[in-house]
Order: structure tokens, then sequence, then C-alpha cells
């Protein structure tokens, strides 16, 4: 049966209680978080940056963020109400610059261009439509905006065992999708100068950055053009 988002919201909510308490936060989410925080901070270089975390659970990650890049602005985006709920202390704690949204992240609930960066950490694998998540994901970065998506790197031997055996039989149908699947899924929704690194360890991986391009034109071009002997040919990649 496919994994859908009312066995999503159902799993979470009864997740939420003990997840600041499960072995997973310093096993797999600390790692991750301060991968994060790593990059924000080398790319945004100490101007001030608007943050948007898609699956941001109890605020772990933006409580964080704001303890090492003061001057980020964060807004948090949930499907699942008991994990906002949960995490009720910390927004509570940073009201001044961290907000809570319950959201869906097919159809997140914020302008288009409105963020300079888009976090993602360790829940991709719960969205059914992934594909529609990271179009909308490109959507609310501004145009040279960054995204940087974190999932578990499955395509190894004991990420395979992890992610693929053990996870899917204690979460159901969920997907890890592979390096060159998140290639092409980031390449579809228009982004650019995708780069990927894996996270060795006894829980790995796979950091997945990538830059907004510029909206798409209202109407698209034309869908020939004109070849003259003068032009000549483009060299492969390799």
């Amino acid at each position: 049966m496919a994994y859908d988002k009312k066995q999503a919201t159902e799993e979470f909510g009864r997740w939420s209680e003990s997840y600041d308490r499960c072995v997973l936060q310093w096993l797999l989410f600390g790692p991750s978080h301060r991968a994060l925080i790593r990059r924000i901070g080398a790319v945004a270089e100490g101007r001030p940056a608007s943050i948007l975390d898609v699956g941001c659970g109890t605020g772990v990650f933006a409580s964080r963020v704001r303890e090492a890049i003061p001057d980020a602005r964060v807004v948090g985006v949930d499907l699942v109400s008991d994990m906002l709920t949960q995490g009720a202390h910390r927004w509570r704690a940073l009201a001044d610059a961290v907000h809570p949204v319950q959201g869906d992240s097919e159809r997140l609930p914020f302008a288009s261009g409105s963020f300079d960066f888009v976090t993602c950490a360790n829940s991709f694998h719960h969205y059914p439509n992934q594909e529609r998540a990271v179009a909308e994901m490109h959507r609310v970065l501004k145009p040279g905006g960054r995204l940087l998506l974190i999932d578990g790197y499955r395509d190894a031997p004991w990420g395979w065992f992890i992610y693929d055996v053990c996870v899917t039989y204690r979460e159901g149908n969920v997907h890890h999708a592979s390096a060159q699947r998140f290639r092409e899924i980031l390449d579809r929704a228009g982004f650019q100068a995708v780069a990927q690194k894996v996270h060795r360890g006894p829980a790995p991986f796979l950091l997945n950055e990538a830059i907004a391009a510029e909206p798409a034109p209202l109407y698209p071009a034309p869908h020939f053009h004109l070849r003259t002997p003068a032009t000549a040919p483009r060299e492969a990649e390799v």
C-alpha cells in the first residue's frame, strides 16, 4: 500500500511525545543539523537570512539555527499539529524570530520568492509526492536562493539495509531517494548547480544542495531555433 499523508500524520502524532528524546536526535538529527548550519553560515557570510524549514517537527533545528546564526529569521512548517504543539516551549522562547506554521509541503502557504534558504532534514522520505514538494521548495525560494535537503543515504550496502529494510519495516512504505533520483527531481524542478555530499557514519545521510533559478517565463520559448553554418556544435560535457 502506498504511503500517504494520513499515515504520516498518525505516525508522527504518536511519535511527537517522545520525539525530542529519541536516539535519532543524537544518531542522525544532530549531525544533519550541524551540516545544514555550516552550509547556511558559509553561504550567508554574516548577512541576515530568511530560512524556511520544511518538516520542522518540534523546532529543534530552528532553535539551533538561532543559536548559531542570531540574525537568521526562521519559519518552520510541518504537516502534523501534534509535533508543533510539542515544541510550544521553543516557539515561545524564540517568538521574536522563529514562527511555526502548520502546512503541507506540497502546497506551501507562502508567497513565491519569499526565502533565502529552504531546509529539509530527514523527513523527505515521508512525502508521498516528492516531485511536487521540491517544486514548491523552488517556488518559495528567491532567485539564487539555496535549497539544502538532507535524507538518509541508501546507495551503499549499510545505508540500504538501514533505510530500505529497517526503516521501511518500521515506518511503512516510505521512499528514500537515491542520489541519482534526487538529481533528477531537482533538475526537473528548475534547480541549478546541484551538488551532493555523503556524510558517513552509523546513520549515513546525503546532503543535496541546489540553487533556485529565475522563475519560468509566462509564455514558453519557441520549440524551434534557427541554425546557421557559423553556429559551432556544443561540446558534450564529461
